[in-house]
């Protein structure tokens, strides 16, 4: 049913001191988070493979040891999917509208839902980090784990015991980073690039990140955490969930946002009803190509 003279009727009478109901909206944040990749496909896939590991010890007149494990080890697939919403406005509703600049007939928060939809769905990603989306594919467990497989080993990118955001536990979410293993088993190059947070753990992310001296003790130790300047700060993200889980983007690209189409708006008036028909499209797909780029942990209370 199309939105009609009952659906505004305070709009169609005059002495409206104002027309509220229309809000500042967050900004972008999921652009933070992850990286953009332009898409041409129906779905998009990403092999990870397995390189050589460490070179070995060769005595006189022996052979050369031959590494031949090279290859592809995990597959993670990436399927954007559609967006879409719309709606129809009656001419009469249009024409008898006395306050238009406030309730815009073309958009009616239309614009607002897509970004909205947007970040939920980008930190979704995040907020179901420790369940399997056998879809992706990849290495066979969750975004966030302890046991991902790599040849001959396992790493973690998540603590044994999920731990509450503090010096302690962020402290060793970085050393827990800098012993990322590649899929032979052999120690990368891998550091902290950012905190994320949900907005109640914003105060202790600035007391973690912004003070000199370490938090919450008498001492005069510096704050090693900032002192190293490893983080490039923190984000706080509206739409995680969670209270309590937090989070550390690592320097290892693997958050994608995969654009396959771009959002584009459409109106047109229906030749027989006069309705005016709005509506906006898109399509996209949050998802990660490699767990490397991302520490959780997933306290619940």
């Amino acid at each position: 049913m199309a939105i009609n003279l009952a659906s505004e009727r305070n709009l169609l009478l005059p002495g409206l001191m104002d027309v509220a109901g229309l809000y500042p909206q967050i900004p972008t944040q999921w652009s933070r988070v992850f990286d953009t990749r332009q898409s041409l496909m129906s779905a998009e896939r990403v092999a990870s493979e397995r390189y050589m590991s460490v070179a070995a010890l060769k005595s006189q007149g022996s052979p050369i040891k031959f590494d031949n494990s090279a290859g592809d080890r995990f597959v993670y697939n990436l399927t954007p999917y559609v967006l879409a919403l719309g709606y129809a406005i009656t001419q009469e509703a249009i024409e008898d509208n006395l306050y238009k600049s406030k309730f815009e007939p073309t958009n009616l928060g239309l614009l607002d839902a897509f970004k909205r939809t947007k970040e939920i769905l980008a930190m979704a990603v995040l907020n179901t980090a420790t369940t399997l989306d056998s879809s992706v594919g990849g290495d066979g467990v969750a975004l966030c784990a302890t046991n991902h497989p790599v040849d001959g080993n396992t790493w973690a990118n998540r603590p044994a015991v999920d731990v509450d955001l503090n010096e302690a536990s962020l402290e060793n979410a970085a050393i827990t980073i800098r012993y990322f293993l590649d899929n032979a088993g052999q120690r990368i190059m891998a550091r902290p690039e950012k905190l994320i947070v949900s907005p109640q753990n914003r105060y202790v992310a600035i007391r973690l990140m912004e003070t000199e001296l370490r938090v919450g003790t008498a001492n005069n130790d510096v704050n090693a955490i900032r002192m190293t300047g490893e983080f490039k700060g923190f984000d706080v993200m509206d739409y995680l969930t969670s209270s309590f889980f937090w989070y550390v983007k690592t320097d290892v690209p693997g958050l994608v946002h995969i654009d396959r189409i771009a959002f584009d708006i459409d109106c047109q008036v229906d030749f027989i009803t006069k309705n005016l028909l709005v509506s906006g499209r898109e399509r996209y797909v949050f998802n990660y190509t490699d767990p490397r780029a991302l520490y959780g942990s997933f306290p619940t209370s």
